[in-house]
């Protein structure tokens, strides 16, 4: 397709005249026809756009004062008249060099003037469109505007919704913990059979314990670097050397654990091998099993407390049948992680230096390990009865007990034993193992074993040396080791004699109310 062709088609020369159309004011002749529909028609002379010599172009420019008096002088948008003088020169200057031909021109001029023909139209088209797409703008925005108004409006719908349920339902309680939140899908039959309450969301746990929404997240909430923390940890002195961590949880947290124990644990029998923490068993029971066995075999569980986790925790709440949620829930307020006071940025923080697991401290911890370790206990009491022997257990300290033919089988026990812990994630520390004969002082948790439960003799008699010098001397007088509460501490220890060996305690309890009140005192005796 030529230039003309392509100018022509796009601009429409064929186009007739509307009715409407104004023309535009112009020099330019009238079409031969005025009947209207019928196309304007310059009828140009291709003759009249003969060329000119260059000198005779700038001669005429001259005298026709250049071409800034021309009116179409810039305009990109229509085709000079052929009549006006300056675009007559420039046109034969063109024909001149050789741009164009007369005849091209003649065409040309021909389109401008259909092109003066269809501009009303077009300027009105142009405007209607202006309008048109003014509207379509208007009614975009108008459109944003309202998206911006919906999206503001589910925006604080959604924070009115988050607020309510944040005072209704806890949904997250930290990384690596929220899980089970959830599920909200409780064992109400295995519940109704064990006595216990039925918990299913975090707001029934919320209600049985009396606390708001809000204060059972931050009781329960687990964060790797807390501002504050629910503990008050502290160290005391092991008994065989060392120091044992102790975390005491404060007020709300432990009125918490004290209503789980309470309603919770306390419904939930351990095994009949388990002594510790269990109302009417303790260290007498745990001894007694033993008495007048030919070999008595002590083990300890390194670790005891720290080794049994919240996925743990966890686990036993949801084996009584509590929902995920509230197991979670009940598992977080029973669990702590270790942490190390660490300052950043002159900001006190306390970061957990391991995995959340029972706190030694809290009321809730002894049950909970107790539950833990059931299947322990109940697979320890297989082996140790297929292989002839008596098993209990006292918190972390595994005693078995057994006559001379079970002791033969000794080594394959002490063999089982460590792989059953190891199973069920325990580790029994090698260097505390013992193996106590009968020509011995058997000691099953800090009793005598051999012929009946007794009090080691060497505590017996310096209970009996205190108050005998106390009669001469006065009691405070036989305060070596600066017991804060030592009268207290001599009435507890005779008290514990009293439990293992009635006859001894009552012996000693006569010895010590003969001393009166002026020994008791700290005065010395006439």
């Amino acid at each position: 397709m030529g230039f003309l062709d392509w100018f022509k088609s796009l601009l429409g020369v064929r186009l007739e005249e509307s009715p409407t159309a104004v023309p535009r004011t112009s020099t330019r002749p009238p079409p031969a026809s005025p009947r209207q529909g019928t196309p304007r028609k310059l009828d140009l002379d291709a003759s009249q756009f003969t060329p000119l010599a260059d000198s005779e172009v700038k001669k005429q420019a001259r005298a026709l004062g250049g071409p800034w008096g021309n009116p179409w002088f810039g305009r990109r948008d229509l085709i000079p008249p052929a009549d006006d003088p300056r675009t007559l020169l420039i046109d034969r200057a063109l024909v001149g060099h050789g741009y164009l031909t007369p005849e091209e021109l003649t065409e040309i001029h021909e389109v401008g003037a259909q092109m003066d023909l269809v501009r009303p139209d077009l300027a009105l088209a142009s405007r209607a469109a202006d309008e048109a797409v003014a509207r379509d703008n208007s009614e975009k925005e108008a459109a944003k505007q309202r998206k911006r108004k919906e999206a503001q409006e589910r925006k604080e719908q959604h924070a009115r919704d988050v607020a309510t349920r944040r005072q209704t339902d806890i949904a997250f309680l930290g990384r690596g913990v929220s899980k089970g939140l959830a599920d909200r899908r409780a064992n109400v039959e295995k519940l109704g059979l064990s006595g216990l309450p039925v918990l299913a969301s975090p707001s029934d746990v919320a209600i049985a314990l009396e606390v708001s929404i809000p204060r059972l997240r931050w009781l329960s909430f687990h964060s790797e670097a807390a501002g504050r923390v629910h503990y008050v940890r502290f160290s005391v002195p092991k008994k065989n050397g060392g120091t044992r961590e102790l975390a005491a949880p404060h007020r709300d947290l432990a009125r918490c654990q004290r209503w789980i124990l309470r309603n919770l644990l306390d419904k939930v029998q351990a095994k009949p091998q388990a002594h510790g923490f269990v109302i009417g068993r303790s260290t007498l029971t745990n001894a007694s099993a033993h008495v007048k066995r030919s070999v008595v075999v002590n083990l300890d569980l390194v670790d005891f407390f720290p080794t049994i986790t919240f996925p743990r925790v966890r686990g036993v709440f949801e084996q009584l049948g509590y929902s995920p949620a509230a197991s979670t829930v009940l598992a977080l307020l029973c669990t702590e992680a270790p942490r190390q006071k660490v300052d950043y940025a002159g900001t006190p923080y306390h970061v957990a230096t391991g995995p959340r697991v029972l706190p030694q401290g809290a009321a809730t911890s002894p049950a909970l390990s107790n539950l833990v370790a059931r299947n322990l206990d109940a697979r320890l009491s297989g082996i140790a009865t297929k292989l002839g022997f008596t098993y209990t257990r006292y918190a972390d300290d595994l005693t078995f007990s057994g006559d001379e033919d079970a002791s033969k089988r000794l080594g394959y026990l002490l063999a089982r034993v460590r792989h059953i812990a190891v199973d069920e994630g325990f580790r029994v520390n090698e260097d505390k193992t013992r193996v106590r004969r009968r020509n011995k002082a058997q000691m099953v948790t800090g009793i005598v074993v051999n012929e009946r439960p007794g009090v080691p003799r060497s505590e017996v008699r310096r209970l009996r040396a205190i108050l005998h010098q106390a009669g001469r001397q006065g009691l405070a007088a036989q305060n070596r080791e600066n017991h804060p509460h030592f009268e207290s501490w001599i009435r507890g220890m005779i008290a514990y004699v009293s439990m293992v060996n009635p006859a001894q305690g009552r012996a000693l309890r006569a010895s010590l109310d003969a001393l009166g009140p002026a020994s008791t005192d700290g005065r010395e005796r006439s």
